[in-house]
């Protein structure tokens, strides 16, 4: 594994909200607009960890209409195992609003 990749996947998860954000996506896809009220910080903040752990490998996102879901990358180094595999899945990553209506649709 190169050494920048490792730099940014530790540095990635070496923050407490990402560490909640990964914990969501345990269980599946999550739409951003969960993370807002799991982590009770603004949706730009969000946007930003969500930045992070995309540009390091360890997620990908689709969008459906306005909104973007977000779920765990299915071929994850050996390092990001390890470290999501001490990551207990949060069950409190439900969507209160609108959006997730679409859940029910094909992912792309």
């Amino acid at each position: 594994m190169e050494n920048t990749l490792i730099e940014k996947q530790l540095k990635a998860a070496a923050d407490l909200n990402r560490i909640k954000l990964l914990a969501c996506m345990k269980n599946g896809e999550v739409c951003v607009c969960d993370f807002v009220d799991v982590l009770g910080i603004s949706q730009p903040a969000v946007s930003q960890h969500l930045r992070k752990l995309k540009e390091a490998g360890i997620i990908t996102e689709r969008k459906v209409g306005t909104w973007k879901h977000y779920r765990l990358v299915e071929e994850q180094t050996p390092l990001m195992k390890g470290i999501l595999a001490q990551i207990q899945p949060l069950n409190e990553c439900s969507c209160g609003t609108d959006c997730c209506d679409i859940r029910g649709t094909d992912h792309e």
